[in-house]
């Protein structure tokens, strides 16, 4: 997430028209290493903000997966300025391992002038301090699928081959109209642009509710990237899509399906341990100036219902497949008390 027409900063949203730009930088981190960036615990560091939804899913990923040893990670201050995401949550405003104060740094290392702006999650090469790829689409599938050598034992499968087809038609749909469309919704500069994208929204919303009334998970009996990428927009849906982006038809919490399916999801290690419903609430309301130019940041809403029971266990399915669940957060990662319920 950053500044996806490379625009006027944060005043622009809302006012222009909403186009997601496509990752500019779309190198590829391998097994084999064809792009020349070879799969090397320690070579990369992952840098994310907790209050993107694409990055969210890298850092589901990476704890799923266990790549916490091999994939170090950077988390910037939820609240970045015109010049990129910055490190101030770090001493001296730096991070301690690439030495920089803003994220464009290392985009301007890989290349200037490049088009589409700065955005999270980025992956760097630590020895070069240069930008490897910011594919949010594509570095999921690559944790998955190539960095498989240095999974923990007893990791999960996220994107099983006999699965891949199935998987890839979900996240299509949940991309266009969920994940990308509450953002097409809240940026929307007329009521015509706003009504289709929030109509297509909720349209999609009760479809993948009568899916997930009869399964416990969106394809087969575990969790896969299918779950990730829907997870990282409804776990912030009440908090910031409802009111700040007028997706407000109905909330996540008042449909019984999605909720407790959501519910069921942040109760799983990996997934609400990397949630911090501070920092999202903090980006979103006082980033988008063009929405909210006041700058308040809300005090609701509740949150005390995310541990809640879900019931989903009734249905049967296997979170993790064959494998088994991650351990403890890494010290040091943990989320804050104020970003959790």
């Amino acid at each position: 997430m950053g500044r996806d027409d490379g625009g006027d900063g944060n005043s622009s949203y809302g006012r222009k028209k909403f186009k997601r730009s496509k990752a500019h930088f779309a190198d590829r981190i391998t097994a084999d290493g064809r792009d020349g960036w070879p799969v090397e615990a320690g070579r990369y560091r992952l840098v994310v903000s907790r209050a993107c939804p694409w990055a969210s899913r890298a850092l589901v990923s990476r704890r799923l997966l266990g790549l916490e040893d091999a994939l170090s990670l950077a988390v910037t201050d939820p609240v970045q300025d015109d010049r990129s995401w910055r490190f101030t949550l770090d001493p001296d405003g730096r991070d301690p391992v690439l030495g920089i104060r803003y994220l464009s740094e290392a985009y301007d290392r890989r290349e200037t002038e490049y088009p589409g702006g700065v955005s999270v999650p980025a992956v760097v090469d630590v020895p070069s301090g240069k930008l490897v790829t910011n594919d949010y689409q594509q570095i999921t599938l690559d944790l998955a699928t190539e960095w498989t050598a240095l999974h923990r034992e007893g990791a999960p499968d996220l994107y099983p081959r006999a699965r891949r087809e199935e998987i890839d038609a979900v996240t299509d749909d949940v991309f266009q109209d969920v994940n990308n469309g509450v953002y097409r919704a809240g940026f929307a500069t007329d009521q015509e642009e706003y009504e289709a994208a929030c109509t297509a929204l909720f349209r999609r919303l009760e479809l993948l509710a009568g899916r997930l009334e009869r399964q416990r998970y969106l394809v087969g009996d575990t969790i896969t990237e299918a779950d990730i990428r829907l997870f990282t927009t409804l776990v912030r849906f009440d908090a910031v899509y409802h009111g700040h982006f007028k997706c407000n038809r109905w909330k996540l919490t008042e449909n019984r399906v999605l909720w407790a399916y959501a519910r069921d999801l942040y109760q799983t290690p990996g997934f609400g341990d990397t949630v911090d419903f501070d920092h999202i609430k903090r980006h979103y309301y006082r980033v988008h100036t063009g929405i909210n130019p006041s700058g308040i940041v809300p005090l609701g809403p509740d949150l005390s219902g995310w541990t809640a029971p879900h019931h989903r266990a009734e249905l049967g399915g296997r979170p993790f497949g064959d494998g088994t669940a991650p351990g403890p957060v890494r010290a040091g990662e943990e989320v804050p008390a104020r970003g959790r319920p």
